[in-house]
């Protein structure tokens, strides 16, 4: 490489280094200037090229080549003119600026021409076309890509190398030869790759051929194409049947809102055929509103829940549509309608579900009560006549009877069966809360009290039933206001003075001698006879005993639903001991026991054995099992406490401790269950 020094730093030196450091020509070894802050001055100090404010220096210290002058003075060139060496170049600036410029358009040119080729070889790579090319001699030019992938040869091992040495089976030299092209031909390549191919000969301007050209693309390919069509086809049809098959109303619109497939539904829907839809626009079925169509096809987002008008009949809809982009192209939207009729008519059946479901809590009905006994037959007889009528009932019988079985199923015959049914255990709460849980009461009526009152359950039950179960408990204070209800069909919240009317159907149930209680003063005579208008005896177990069979299987399938059994039945040894008992708990006792068998039962056995149910002689209760000390100092509060604590204990004891089994051995709920142990200590 030339050493150069230029003589002048100004503009125009400054200009001529960056272009020879650029093209890299020329070694700059010296700049030359008085001025040290000229631009060309600072330039060589940051670039390390040695800088002088006199000329003479470096031309005695370096074998410089190449002078040039940049400070434009006629003086300056002729002095270094004349002590240059005569090998050295002495070049004005001017001159060296053009000679410089057109060494740098030759560069652009060049760098220029690069690019193209490159550009030119990376479309030939990116075609999915196999390219190959070869000159007059029949060396391979051209080789792209996916030529490389179809023959499973590189483009190194091809470029200038004679065609046919790469494929014994190329027809470009044939091509070559003859001058005419030929057409979509098919061809095997070496790797057993079949092809389609057209090969054309490469004139140049005069006419004259200089290679030939294969253009070619791999069957295999083609192939996939041609299965790709046929399923999009395949899956074109199955869309299309769902559409046509399906009971919503579909309407499917291209891109700039012209109809493109509705199905059976809509035209049942809207009233509108298939000629007076596809093809129009989307605007076509609206009677009244926007087009739904139209707004998603502009937002590109989907709407849901929209109400309109649609088809010659005006009906009212609702729509979601939802557009249809495939590969982020908008391709179209899809409209589903609903008729808003059927979406009312199946809202009010809904609402109609939940209010049954919510207010009707009488779960039992005819059908759940099992006896086919003459005592039983009676009793189910006079209770449907009472659930054909307004009259209040009370229904009377041992405890474990089953009378509020009796109850349920007397409100579910009724014509108050969709209205609410409430369960009041008048014996369970305490009788200084039974008054204002009864009949309410107002804001503020004693400590405590929700502030703004609150509604009683007479009040919660209103337009339904409610079910006093032991009515015999009822303090004589609640029992004038009970009997103001059915004389007066009106109620007085505790603390209030306004009555607040009502309509209730009461439903009683005893287990005491209420005409006993008459003669002792604890139960008023008028409500009484105002009670039993409608009396129903339910018979005991003892005096049924034919339906113990029918109500050992009920219960036996009842047991293995609740414990997760599958316990068959019971054979007639056993059932004719069970028989044999007087039962003085009734069903519910006769529940209690079939539980406790199947839970002791082993999980192979299948049938209740005679061997599996313990002697029923312990069922009696007698005095030393749960018997309690009577001493003058006790109360019979006192003395029922007792009573009530060893009977809890002593099942507990007998359950192995489960709370759950010991509740329902007691006929208690399990809440009720926990008071009583807490009340009484029982751990």
């Amino acid at each position: 490489m030339r050493k150069c020094m230029i003589v002048g730093a100004g503009n125009g030196g400054n200009a001529l280094l960056n272009i020879l450091r650029e093209t890299k020509m020329m070694n700059v070894v010296a700049v030359v200037d008085l001025n040290e802050n000229a631009p060309g001055m600072i330039t060589a100090k940051e670039a390390g090229i040695k800088v002088y404010n006199d000329w003479t220096i470096p031309l005695s210290h370096f074998e410089i080549d190449v002078i040039i002058e940049a400070t434009g003075r006629d003086s300056v060139f002729k002095e270094i003119r004349e002590k240059r060496s005569k090998k050295t170049v002495l070049i004005p600036g001017a001159v060296a600026n053009v000679v410089l410029h057109l060494i740098e358009e030759k560069e652009l040119l060049i760098d220029t021409l690069r690019h193209q080729s490159k550009l030119q070889e990376i479309i030939l790579d990116s075609t999915h076309d196999g390219m190959i090319a070869i000159d007059k001699d029949e060396c391979v030019t051209l080789f792209n890509r996916s030529a490389e992938k179809v023959t499973g040869i590189s483009k190194e091992e091809a470029i200038g190398k004679p065609v046919g040495s790469l494929m014994a089976t190329s027809r470009l030299p044939r091509v070559l030869a003859s001058g005419h092209s030929e057409v979509n031909q098919e061809q095997l390549l070496p790797n057993g790759k079949k092809i389609i191919t057209t090969r054309i000969p490469l004139l140049d301007s005069n006419g004259s051929r200089v290679g030939a050209m294969a253009v070619f693309r791999d069957m295999t390919a083609i192939e996939e194409m041609a299965q790709e069509v046929t399923n999009l086809k395949s899956i074109q049809s199955m869309l299309k049947a769902i559409i046509q098959s399906s009971d919503e109303a579909i309407s499917v619109v291209d891109e700039n809102g012209r109809g493109l497939m509705i199905n059976p539904a809509y035209s049942r829907l809207t009233g509108l055929d298939e000629d007076e839809v596809i093809g129009k626009p989307a605007t076509t079925d609206i009677s009244e509103g926007e087009s739904m169509h139209m707004r998603v096809l502009s937002s590109r987002k989907p709407v849901r829940g929209v109400q309109m008008k649609v088809g010659p009949k005006k009906r009212d809809v609702v729509v979601n549509v939802s557009p249809v982009i495939v590969d982020g192209r908008l391709k179209g939207s899809v409209g589903v309608i609903h008729d808003v009729s059927e979406l009312h008519s199946l809202n009010n059946q809904l609402q109609r579900a939940r209010q049954i479901i919510r207010t009707l809590e009488a779960k039992y009905s005819f059908e759940d009560i099992i006896g086919s006994s003459e005592e039983m037959s009676f009793s189910i007889q006079q209770a449907k006549l009472a659930a054909s009528t307004p009259a209040t009932v009370l229904l009377r019988g041992e405890s474990g009877t089953g009378k509020e079985l009796f109850a349920h199923a007397i409100h579910n015959a009724s014509d108050r069966k969709f209205n609410k049914f409430v369960r009041v255990n008048c014996a369970a709460i305490a009788e200084s809360l039974l008054e204002s849980e009864l009949f309410g009461y107002e804001d503020g009526a004693f400590s405590g009290a929700r502030q703004g009152g609150r509604r009683g359950l007479f009040e919660e039950a209103n337009g339904g039933s409610i079910f006093l179960d032991e009515i015999g408990e009822l303090s004589l204070s609640t029992q004038v206001k009970l009997l103001r209800v059915l004389q007066e069909k009106e109620i007085v919240r505790v603390g209030g003075t306004n009555p607040i009317s009502i309509n209730v159907r009461i439903i009683a149930a005893t287990n005491a001698k209420l005409e006993k209680r008459i003669m002792d003063g604890s139960f008023r005579e008028d409500l009484y006879y105002r009670l039993n208008r409608m009396p129903i005896q339910i018979p005991p177990l003892r005096q049924r005993k034919e339906d113990i069979g029918f109500l050992s299987d009920h219960l036996i399938a009842k047991i293995n639903q609740d414990y997760g059994r599958n316990v068959e039945g019971i054979t007639p040894k056993a059932l004719e001991y069970l028989k044999q008992y007087e039962w003085p708990g009734n069903v519910r006792e006769l529940e209690n026991v079939l539980g406790r068998v199947v839970i002791h039962m082993d999980a192979a056995e299948s049938v209740i054995q005679l061997s599996h149910i313990p002697s029923l002689l312990s069922e009696t209760k007698n005095a030393d099992l749960l018997s309690v000390e009577r001493t003058p100092e006790k109360s019979l509060s006192q003395l029922v406490d007792e009573f009530e604590r060893k009977t809890i204990d002593q099942t507990l004891q007998y359950y192995g401790g489960n709370k759950t089994a010991t509740a329902k051995a007691l006929g208690v709920s399990l809440r009720n269950l926990y008071y009583k142990m807490e009340k009484h200590g029982v751990e």
